[in-house]
């Protein structure tokens, strides 16, 4: 039988929990977030002269009786956010599991597409419970399958099941990826992608991937999971490293030295991804692997700003 994608314990917490979008959401249907227009919540927004037509009940009898003049009151309307999930599943995500640690613990049991897919399904899980609309992109060179937007937490299990069985493989290539029209959403909303960000073009191809979504009028959240071995390795002596998506190896003595030019060059290439990010409005949060999912959940993710209760 497979297992699940989420503990059944975690789900009842993360519906106590919401997405925090810093924008007013222009849906297509009733939702729970307030939209820029006008319409039937219970959320007063403004007064407006009467026109004929307008519906009386929202006539304001105090006003017209205190200055003479016939206003009605208006409401802020309600809708859905519009959230899309990509997950990268190039080979380079799939690892970072028990074998590559040496550790025999649950929590550092799942390697890096596992990890990206338990946090896509708690994001997506706690988008339907709050009633937002919901789409799937699966990626690694291309689109490699796409969940067709979905509404309302009966939808949880197909959502789950889209994200269980997308299997790694696979060059990345973001860019050329979300490139293809089909890949780009529709409506304007929330845009999250559970990455390492390992990419050919560097920096430049995540940037170029990501002024495609904000021209598409996305909101975007970039998290990049690691796993412990590439933000820490502990590695030693003569060794072969091997390209998991190119095959191809280099030897190398890894010396102290060695290590500290690595460690130098991913906290130089992170910390340029998050220049652009802060540039931009874009939140950049950075999750390891060896972090438990309820910790990435409820404190990484919830202490970046981009969920709220």
């Amino acid at each position: 039988m497979t297992e699940p994608l989420l503990p059944p314990s975690l789900l009842p917490r993360l519906e106590r929990l919401s997405i925090a979008s810093k924008r007013r959401v222009r849906g297509t249907m009733q939702g729970k977030r307030r939209s820029s227009r006008f319409g039937s919540s219970l959320e007063f927004a403004d007064y407006r002269e009467y026109s004929p037509g307008d519906d009386i009940r929202r006539f304001d009898w105090g006003v017209y009786s205190r200055t003479g003049r016939p206003f009605v009151r208006q409401y802020w309307d309600e809708q859905e956010l519009q959230v899309s999930l990509y997950v990268d599943n190039s080979a380079s995500m799939d690892f970072g599991d028990n074998k590559a640690s040496g550790k025999n613990d649950e929590q550092s049991g799942m390697n890096k597409l596992e990890y990206a897919k338990c946090l896509a399904a708690s994001i997506g899980y706690m988008a339907l419970a709050s009633y937002d609309r919901v789409q799937g992109t699966v990626f690694s060179s291309e689109v490699e399958s796409q969940l067709p937007p979905v509404r309302g937490k009966a939808s949880a299990a197909r959502l789950f099941s889209f994200l269980q069985a997308a299997q790694p493989g696979g060059l990345g290539n973001l860019a050329r990826a979300l490139r293809q029209p089909k890949a780009l959403p529709k409506q304007p909303g929330m845009t999250w992608i559970f990455s390492d960000f390992w990419l050919d073009g560097g920096v430049a191809e995540l940037t170029e991937t990501l002024s495609f979504l904000l021209a598409a009028g996305q909101e975007i959240v970039l998290v990049q999971v690691l796993s412990p071995e590439e933000t820490s390795p502990s590695l030693s002596g003569d060794l072969r490293l091997v390209d998991s998506e190119l095959g191809t190896g280099k030897e190398i003595a890894m010396t102290g030295k060695m290590l500290d030019v690595y460690r130098q060059a991913l906290q130089a290439y992170q910390a340029e991804i998050a220049r652009f990010c802060s540039e931009r409005a874009i939140y950049y949060i950075q999750i390891n692997t060896d972090t438990s999912l309820e910790t990435g959940i409820f404190e990484t993710l919830r202490g970046a700003g981009v969920l709220g209760s």
